[in-house]
């Protein structure tokens, strides 16, 4: 009994049916890899990244996503389709997902009697995650949204940081590639049902019915994808657009600034320094007179373009 399946709990579920038509290979696993190499003649070293059909098997990759605690991660499982035998590539350590696909077996143990059922359920839990992925995101882009609003509309400008902005949008940004992946995740599950429907070994027609379920079901979580996507991606050109509204400001303040106080500093000061030489003062006194006076210079035009909004 292979690490997953014997996590199963066999007073619930017939795992020795399972075990009959299931293979869960772990990716570290290279002695069982080896085995059925040998004995089945499936290999996994051209699938990762393409279909794949040998004369015995099919093989489907998938990079899937999905939540553990507050996190989305992100593994890449490869089914190879016998007509007896499924085996999964899959991750060492214990898959989470594919817990959803063994209770809806236990559910269903037909299911569970072919390598197409036990495919079918373990697609039914891949797309069943993508859509908890796109529900986690989205409230990511709620509070990413209410956090911009904040920041817009506050009654002082001033308010507005950059860092704060560069900080909402990096968090955007992993939103947007968290969405994206998810949209390549169900471009990937449509065309592994659609080929296991197209398989006619099932001979099932409740297995051909749910499959034919499941694919609108990822059909529709890939809609629900490509909205949350050009949700974010909105969020991103306000961000932008916010970016180089407040980037601009801080180039006219300093210009402003620049231009309107420079010039009365330089004036006042060198010509205190005159006036303060020709009254022999101490050197120490006529510094402190020539910065005094410099500092009001200073001040008057900044409280001016203060009241007149151009320093906001």
């Amino acid at each position: 009994m292979t690490t997953f399946l014997g996590a199963v709990t066999a007073d619930h579920f017939d795992t020795e049916v399972l075990q009959q038509h299931w293979i869960p290979l772990a990716a570290d696993d290279a002695d069982t890899a080896a085995v059925l190499r040998e004995r089945l003649g499936i290999d996994f070293t051209s699938a990762r990244d393409q279909v794949l059909e040998t004369d015995s098997f099919r093989y489907f990759p998938v990079t899937a996503g999905f939540q553990r605690g507050e996190n989305i991660e992100q593994e890449t499982i490869v089914f190879a389709l016998g007509g007896e035998f499924l085996v999964t590539l899959q991750p060492s350590e214990h898959f989470v997902p594919f817990d959803k696909a063994v209770a809806k077996m236990r559910r269903d143990p037909a299911l569970a009697g072919s390598a197409h059922g036990v495919m079918y359920a373990l697609l039914w839990a891949l797309n069943e995650a993508s859509e908890r992925v796109l529900h986690h995101a989205g409230d990511a882009m709620e509070a990413l949204r209410d956090e911009i609003e904040r920041t817009i509309t506050g009654r002082d400008r001033r308010e507005i940081e950059l860092a704060d902005l560069r900080g909402v949008m990096s968090r955007m940004n992993a939103t947007e590639r968290i969405v994206s992946r998810t949209q390549e995740t169900q471009r990937q599950l449509a065309r592994a049902a659609r080929h296991l429907m197209a398989d006619t070994s099932s001979g099932k027609a409740e297995l051909d019915e749910a499959i034919g379920i499941l694919l609108a079901d990822i059909d529709g979580v890939g809609q629900y994808a490509g909205s949350a996507y050009d949700n974010v991606r909105f969020l991103q050109q306000s961000v932008t657009i916010c970016l180089n509204v407040r980037q601009s400001e801080i180039v006219k303040v300093f210009t402003v600034t620049t231009a309107v106080v420079l010039p009365p500093v330089l004036v006042v000061g060198c010509y205190t320094a005159g006036l303060l030489d020709i009254a022999e003062l101490p050197w120490q006194l006529s510094l402190l007179l020539t910065v005094l006076l410099a500092l009001a210079a200073a001040v008057i035009p900044s409280a001016y373009l203060e009241k007149r909004g151009l320093l906001r």
